[in-house]
């Protein structure tokens, strides 16, 4: 019974030593917004839709790999506490960001906008019922815990898709 205790603990030891010790991502992982607006999703349902989103890029600053990096976006409809929309995206992975390395231009958008069949989209974000929208990131790597990278405006402008 010793045994398998002690055979255990050394490799729950030998584990958690082969990853080094762990990033703060807070500290070592920068967020470059790179643009952001109201993402153009074209004619859904007959009506012109668009979207809040925004354009990151994610460098690793630290000295070690992230593995497995994750970035959720949450999307908040004006001064709202509750979700508006969301998106998940893979920035890299079981290869991992390297360290200093810069992962590729991000596009995340909310699943949830806004709708119109009598404005054009430009004319959408002037109306007078139109409200800004917010986006707050969060960062994971390998099985740490969801960081909170920051909250960020969506800059009423229209994002064209590409």
């Amino acid at each position: 019974m010793r045994t398998v205790a002690r055979t255990s603990l050394l490799l729950a030891f030998l584990v958690s030593g082969c990853g080094g010790p762990a990033v703060d991502l807070a500290k070592n992982l920068q967020v470059e917004i790179i643009d952001s607006g109201w993402f153009d999703m074209g004619i859904v349902n007959g009506q012109n839709k668009l979207v809040p989103s925004v354009t990151v890029r994610l460098k690793n600053i630290s000295d070690q790999k992230l593995p497995v990096l994750q970035l959720n976006a949450l999307f908040r409809h004006g001064s709202d506490a509750e979700e508006w929309g969301s998106s998940f995206q893979t920035v890299a992975g079981s290869e991992g960001l390297g360290a200093g390395a810069s992962s590729a231009a991000l596009l995340v958008k909310s699943n949830n906008g806004y709708t119109g069949s009598d404005q054009s989209r430009a004319d959408m974000l002037k109306n007078s019922h139109f409200v800004d929208a917010k986006v707050q990131l969060f960062a994971k790597y390998g099985s740490v815990q969801w960081v909170k990278m920051g909250e960020y405006p969506v800059t009423r402008q229209v994002i064209e898709k590409k």
